[in-house]
């Protein structure tokens, strides 16, 4: 038996010239990855931070502590995954989904969004051009929020294990001082606030993949909130809490809260804002709005006597302009959302179970 390679017969796994898909090599750390983050990253975002290229991303705080009196800022941290499928739909993409997402879990918490990291999984075979047009849509998503990309990185799985992209990202945000927001807050004789109507993020997906027509273009609501959020707690620095109400929609937010301040909460059916595509998909399909995924919506927890207050600064601001109430924190039943109909009846709302749409972000 022969121990003589014959490297004749071997082949180079990095092929040359140009490239129009990811291949294994940009995930190399070699000069295919170093191509890629040249090429398609840096361009999307040009800023001091990012470009330095360093194993972390070192942040300047002395401007905030100036801008609050020397105070030791206080900080929110949130992190995410996005896999979404289809990777563009009417109204967005999983970059615009993953930059906003992140946004908005910050914003909802009462932080000021600053920065964002973002980690591609990228399948070999993704054509570059749809990479690239995604950078491109997270770019302007970026603009929108006013939130900075300060860092990232890049792995390449083989083809047939990373469903095209998947992107993981992290934000920071200050939290001015005094804000205290959060699900332990809400008490009984609260209202129950909405930004806009319900399920479009979902139903959009779903009709992509099922080939579902309206007779108008539905479009998913993918949105920044921070700036809805600051007009909100400018006109009453006192709600309780705020949620986004993304994988298992406005239920599961409701019943997190629900259990979280020990306490009930009832909603009226006719009060919910729904488009009527939206509900007549979901009856066709035997599915309920209230359990369907939001991307650009949230849910506010006020006192009673702020409501008028809130509601008018949620519709003066275009991500708000639908915002109704739709229903009162009680005492009663804790732990539980009670929905009562348009007939009259009641029915309780529980938790999502299982996933009525996969892959919706």
């Amino acid at each position: 038996m022969s121990n003589v390679i014959d490297f004749g017969r071997m082949s180079c796994p990095l092929p040359l010239g140009e490239r129009d898909r990811v291949l294994l090599g940009h995930g190399s750390g070699g000069k295919m990855s170093a191509e890629l983050i040249q090429n398609t990253f840096l361009p999307a975002w040009d800023n001091p931070v990012l470009s330095a290229l360093e194993d972390q991303a070192t942040l300047d705080l002395s401007s905030w502590v100036r801008q609050n009196g020397n105070q030791t800022p206080r900080l929110a941290f949130t992190t995410d995954s996005f896999v979404v499928q289809p990777l563009f739909f009417p109204g967005g993409d999983i970059g615009k989904l993953a930059v906003h997402g992140t946004v908005n879990d910050l914003a909802v918490g009462g932080a000021i969004p600053q920065f964002l990291s973002a980690a591609f999984i990228l399948e070999e075979g993704l054509l570059i051009d749809d990479l690239r047009r995604i950078v491109a849509s997270m770019r302007a998503a970026c603009a929108d929020a006013g939130i900075m990309l300060v860092t990232g990185d890049t792995k390449v799985v083989n083809r047939g294990k990373g469903d095209q992209i998947f992107i993981t990202t992290s934000g920071i945000g200050w939290v001015p001082a005094g804000r205290t927001l959060s699900i332990h807050h809400a008490r009984p004789g609260d209202r129950i606030l909405i930004s806009g109507t319900i399920g479009d993020h979902g139903v959009t997906i779903m009709s992509q993949r099922e080939g579902i027509e309206f007779e108008t273009v539905l479009k998913s609501d993918c949105a920044p909130l921070n700036g809805l959020t600051e007009a909100m707690l400018e006109a009453c620095p006192q709600i309780r809490c705020m949620r986004d109400p993304t994988r298992g929609g406005v239920s599961s937010s409701l019943n997190e809260l629900a259990t979280a301040s020990k306490v009930g909460i009832k909603l009226q059916e006719s009060r919910l804002p729904i488009r009527r595509e939206v509900r007549g998909a979901c009856e066709m399909l035997g599915l309920d709005p209230l359990y369907v995924a939001n991307e650009g919506k949230l849910i506010a927890v006020v006192p009673a006597e702020a409501t008028d207050k809130v509601l008018d600064a949620m519709r003066r601001h275009p991500y708000g302009k639908d915002a109704a109430e739709i229903g009162t924190v009680v005492a009663d039943h804790p732990d539980m959302v009670v929905l009562k109909s348009v007939i009259g009846g009641e029915r309780v709302v529980t938790m999502l179970a299982g996933e009525q749409l996969p892959r919706i972000c």
